[in-house]
């Protein structure tokens, strides 16, 4: 009983270590502060939910004590409290409603006995929770639209400006441009995160053979048919100014990067019967490093939109295979 607690102390210690490792200022300190919440998901998947609790308790402390308070704070809300949540969503199951009649389930595996939580509502409280902690994030700078933006403002003309001469009109528009894509891209990178770090704690714990769950096939995630309203109601709300519309600006960015996802999950289904997949699934990915980004963000977008409305996985599996060529 003492070795989990033992695990929960270490995942603890190694998510504090990465995720105070961005003082540092080193680049690869980068990639360790957005992996931080990895040692905690695996200990939740792997061991519970509990010993996440525990480790990511004992990490803010520590932070607390040995660094400063406000990241005692930040570590628990970006880190300890969305490595607990989407570890407990994850081994969240309920019994089967059809088990007692279906005699083909074996007893003596109870996972098989089990509803487990779908994947696409996982994915949506990954949206919800990089919607918080994106706004956390941005309500540390003030407590309205006007502080936040000339705090970024500031910081940004710290950052492009090369000496102590007066920012040039070039910059300006820089800066500006920056200010106003800065919530929705964190949104988006948080999201993305997130979604990485929990697939890869999964993977961990399905290699360690620790994983309590079936491994679901990610081809079918979906996001409940209401998200789309509060992703429209979100897009609307972001012309209303203030806090309200940095809000919804934020809340729409992660339910697109949702849908992105959701994307992803149907050209893997509609690529099934393609003879190149293998090149055209690994273009794709490979375009997420390149600076054209963007457009395959928004071809995903499409994509999955296109599947909420006119059922794109369902039309493929309906449909017969192609005959053999002779």
């Amino acid at each position: 009983m003492i070795g989990p607690f033992v695990i929960a102390l270490a995942a603890g210690a190694a998510s504090a270590l990465m995720f105070a490792s961005i003082i540092s200022g080193a680049l690869i300190s980068l990639v360790l502060f957005y992996l931080a919440p990895l040692p905690l998901m695996v200990a939740a998947i792997a061991w519970g939910p509990l010993y996440a609790a525990i480790g990511g308790i004992a990490a803010a402390i520590s932070l607390g004590a040995l660094v400063s308070f406000p990241y005692c704070i930040a570590f628990a809300i970006a880190v300890a409290l969305p490595a607990w949540w989407l570890g407990h969503l994850t081994l969240l199951g309920r019994p089967a409603a059809d088990h007692a009649s279906n005699s083909a389930l074996s007893p003596e595996d109870p996972a098989a006995a089990l509803e487990w939580y779908p994947i696409g509502r996982i994915l949506l409280w990954i949206a919800a929770v990089a919607t918080l902690t994106t706004f956390a994030a941005l309500l540390t700078l003030g407590t309205d639209a006007a502080t936040i933006t000339s705090t970024l403002h500031r910081a940004l003309s710290r950052i492009l400006s090369a000496s102590d001469s007066p920012v040039s009109a070039d910059t300006e528009q820089w800066i500006d441009t920056l200010i106003n894509v800065a919530p929705a891209a964190a949104a988006l990178f948080a999201t993305a995160t997130l979604t990485l770090n929990l697939w890869l704690a999964a993977k961990i714990a399905a290699t360690s053979g620790l994983l309590r769950r079936p491994w679901p096939d990610l081809r079918t995630v979906a996001l409940p048919p209401l998200t789309v309203a509060a992703l429209f109601a979100a897009i609307g709300l972001s012309f209303a100014g203030g806090l309200v519309a940095i809000l919804a600006v934020i809340t729409a960015s992660t339910l697109l990067m949702a849908y992105a996802l959701t994307g992803l999950a149907v050209l893997h289904t509609l690529s099934l019967r393609w003879s190149s997949r293998p090149l055209w699934l690994g273009l794709s990915y490979a375009l997420i490093l390149t600076p054209v980004w963007p457009m395959l963000f928004c071809a995903m977008v499409m994509l999955g939109l296109a599947d909420l409305v006119f059922g794109l996985r369902q039309r493929f599996w309906r449909r017969p295979p192609p005959l053999p060529v002779p």
